[in-house]
């Protein structure tokens, strides 16, 4: 399993003086499931980046197990992006297997199955609804066996009841891989029910001004009573902390 360790300094955007994330500073534990919530534009997707190597790290501190992360190359690693990011022009199957390096037929029609997509490998994209698309972009993250999976506000966009069932969905596949987990939300409700914790982000320049266990046994409930005396309380204690503030003014 995979433990986490990020220390940023200061993160600023190519060519510009602007910071984007300052003093940030978290672990996660291995198998632990870590949701990110903040305001729009305060970094939570640039962080994401940072982990997973697509962007620029120099002079930060990015740990796996200890050791430089180095781009996630030295594990198993899977992305969730806030758009499906299907290839149109290949089927199902071929997306899939765009990220394993040889052909694995067997662990995309397993996959496949899970996601509630079965038969449907010779799709293309455009045959697909939108919740499908993301329960294809779902199956490939996992198709890598990943230690470490990262999610930028997967269900964004989706419809309630598509984006329950994708909730669950992820939250069984997490639970049988022992994944490590990064996801970033603007939906409390959603993180409640999924985090073992809560980071909350601070609006530009970006840094963490709380963070909370969700101290609820799982699997949880959407919108049960227990969940939502906790997001109650968690509210009412700092009504503003969504906007990036822990100010109760």
């Amino acid at each position: 399993m995979i433990a986490l360790d990020v220390a940023i300094k200061d993160k600023y955007y190519a060519n510009s003086d602007l910071v984007v994330l300052k003093e940030i500073q978290f672990s996660v534990k291995p198998g632990e499931f870590v949701a990110i919530i903040g305001p729009s534009g305060s970094g939570k997707t640039t962080l994401l980046n940072m982990i997973s190597g697509l962007e620029e790290a120099t002079e930060q501190t990015l740990l796996c197990n200890g050791k430089p992360l180095n781009g996630g190359k030295a594990f198993p690693l899977g992305y969730v992006f806030q758009q499906p990011r299907l290839m149109p022009w290949l089927t199902v199957n071929e997306n899939i297997q765009l990220v394993l390096p040889t052909t694995q037929e067997t662990i995309i029609k397993t996959l496949l199955a899970q996601v509630g997509l079965a038969g449907k490998g010779d799709y293309y994209p455009k045959q697909l609804s939108g919740g499908m698309q993301r329960r294809v972009a779902i199956a490939r993250a996992f198709a890598v066996n990943p230690e470490l999976i990262l999610l930028d506000e997967p269900f964004n966009s989706l419809d309630a009841p598509t984006a329950s069932t994708l909730r669950l969905l992820l939250a069984d596949l997490c639970k049988s891989r022992g994944s490590t987990v990064v996801f970033v939300t603007h939906d409390l409700s959603e993180a409640i029910n999924l985090a073992d914790r809560i980071i909350f982000m601070s609006h530009s320049p970006s840094s963490i001004i709380h963070q909370t266990t969700v101290d609820l046994p799982k699997p949880r409930t959407e919108s049960g009573s227990n969940e939502l005396a906790w997001q109650a309380k968690l509210m009412n204690q700092y009504p503003q902390i969504l906007s990036g503030s822990l100010c109760t003014d």
